[in-house]
Parts: C-alpha cells; structure tokens; sequence
C-alpha cells in the first residue's frame, strides 16, 4: 500500500515536471521568437524612394529615406526638362549611393502645370516603377508647391526677426516644424503656377504644423481675378474663431501682381513668397504617400492637366 503511493507520489512529481519542463520550453521558444522579431525589424533596412517632379519650369527631384532627405537636385530648364530628367536620377542615385535595387517606391508630381512638362516626369517614373517592379504614386504638385512656399516664407520671416532680436540679445523666431504650450495658428496657402492669359493653376491649402497642408480646394485653373474673389469671399464668410491667421499666396507671383490686393479681414496676413519647388518638397510628400500605401496603377497614371491643351481645343473647334 505505501509502496504503491510512493509510486504514485513520484510518478505525480515526474509529470508536474515534465509539464513544467514543457511550459519553461515555450516560454523559452516565445521568447527567442520574439527576439527574432524585434531583431529583423532593427536590421530592416529603412526604405528609398525616387520622388521627381518636372511641372514647372524647375525639374525637382529627390532620393528619400522614409521620411528623411538623402539627396536633391533642383535644375532649372525652362521647361526643357527631357534633356535632364535622365542625368539628374542617375546623378541622384550616385550621389545617395543609392542601387536601383534598394528602390521601394517611386512618387511623381502630376501637375497640373505644363502640359509638356508634366508627361516628362510621369512617363519616367512609370517606365522606372515597371522596369524594376516597384510601386508607384502620383502627389499633386501644387500641394508640393504650398508646402515649400510656406515655409520657405516662414524661414525668411524668421531670418528677418531673428537678426534686430539677436543683436539685442533675444531669441528668434519658432518655424512652422516647432511644438509650443498653445495651438498653432492656422495659415491657408495659396500656391500659383502661371497659365497665362491671366489664369493661374492654384488650389487652397491650410496648415498650423510640420505635416503636409490640408487641402480646402481643389487642384484647378482658374481666372486670377475671380479667384482672388472667392478667396475673399470665403475670407469674410469665416467665423472668426476660424479665420487664418495669414494667407501665403506662393509660387509664380510675378505675373499675378494682384494677387497682393487680397481683401483680407483686420487680424488676418497678406504674406506673397516669390519660390520654386524643391526637390525636398516633393521628396517629403511622396514619400509620405508611398509609406502611407498608396499605389496607383503604372498604366492608368496620368498627369492631371485641368483642362484641354491648345492643340486639343483647337482641334475640337475645326471638327
């Protein structure tokens, strides 16, 4: 009798510890998995982004690390941009010691802007996002355009304050990318591309931070008297509490001399930044498209033109 609980008293301890044994095993095994993970995501490699943009008269174009700049190139070329559009990448991906196999993504301005321009750097990133398989996303370049202009004229503005302030011993001031103890005033953002004969491709942006502008309306041509009209308008229609603290009209002001007779209400800015996108701009955008997961198809892509070229007009009118 005693002999026979003694038997079943080891064989009991023998099975806790085997189940012990086991649940030590898999709490072990958890753990090295876990560790594996953690580990892979450290060793990932961060992601590279080609972002170009030839809408303008400057061809802006980007190698980006997530989120970060490597390397830009921003060329000048009237527009003449299938001259340099191949030099400018190859220089770009050079100069970030960048292979086309490290790519995970490439992003492309779709305009609106020239209509010449704009097929340029489109039909290039999707020959690139086809030929190497990697994904591809269209980013407006106006919205690009905003976010350069405005802070370009913030950085100007602070430059301007900062020096009477250092010379007396102060501090200068904050950019757009600076936290505070308060909420952050709201800018809209006018950007403008000249479409001649007193039309402008333009939208309206708004912005209180570092991130992209909030768009408010859309990407479009429009006549620059009637759109200085309903920026009026929708100004003065505003609660208080929601009115801007500035608008920025940025981007091709040379040719819309108007555009600084902006009815504006009593507390709000009138700010005009004469800027040309840069290829950070456009970089910082698409790559937060592309990490976002946005992915377009590589054959239905095309540039946004808002309206039909001359040529086309002309044609509809003879037929």
């Amino acid at each position: 009798m005693n002999e026979g609980v003694g038997k079943k008293s080891v064989n009991e301890g023998l099975g806790k510890k085997s189940v012990n044994e086991d649940v030590e095993k898999k709490i072990v095994n958890e753990d090295v998995e876990k560790k594996s993970v953690t580990e892979d995501l450290q060793n990932k490699p961060r992601q590279r982004f080609l972002v170009l943009d030839t809408s303008t008269a400057v061809m802006a174009a980007a190698v980006m690390e997530e989120r970060s700049l490597l390397e830009e190139r921003n060329e000048r070329a009237e527009r003449n941009h299938s001259v340099h559009v191949v030099p400018v990448m190859e220089q770009l991906l050079a100069a970030s010691s960048t292979e086309p196999g490290q790519l995970s993504g490439v992003a492309v301005g779709i305009g609106p802007g020239s209509y010449t321009g704009i097929r340029i750097a489109v039909t290039a990133a999707k020959t690139l996002a086809w030929a190497w398989d990697i994904p591809v996303a269209g980013v407006s370049s106006l919205q690009a355009l905003a976010w350069g202009g405005w802070h370009s004229g913030l950085a100007a503005k602070a430059q301007a304050a900062a020096e009477p302030a250092a010379a007396a011993g102060a501090g200068g001031t904050p950019s757009a990318d600076q936290g505070g103890t308060s909420a952050a005033p709201v800018h809209w953002i006018v950007p403008l591309v000249d479409a001649r004969r007193g039309q402008a491709y333009t939208a309206l942006f708004a912005s209180a931070g570092g991130d992209a502008p909030r768009r408010l309306a859309p990407d479009a041509i429009r006549r620059m008297d009637g759109w200085l009209e309903e920026l009026a308008a929708r100004l003065a229609e505003a609660a208080p509490e929601e009115r801007p603290a500035a608008v920025w009209i940025v981007g091709e002001t040379g040719p819309h001399a108007a555009a600084a007779e902006l009815r504006c209400p009593a507390g709000t800015a009138l700010q005009l930044v004469p800027y040309e996108l840069e290829g950070r701009w456009i970089g910082r955008l698409g790559a937060e498209a592309l990490l976002a997961g946005q992915r377009d198809d590589v054959h239905a892509l095309v540039p946004n033109y808002t309206q039909l070229s001359e040529a086309e007009a002309n044609l509809l009118r003879k037929g």
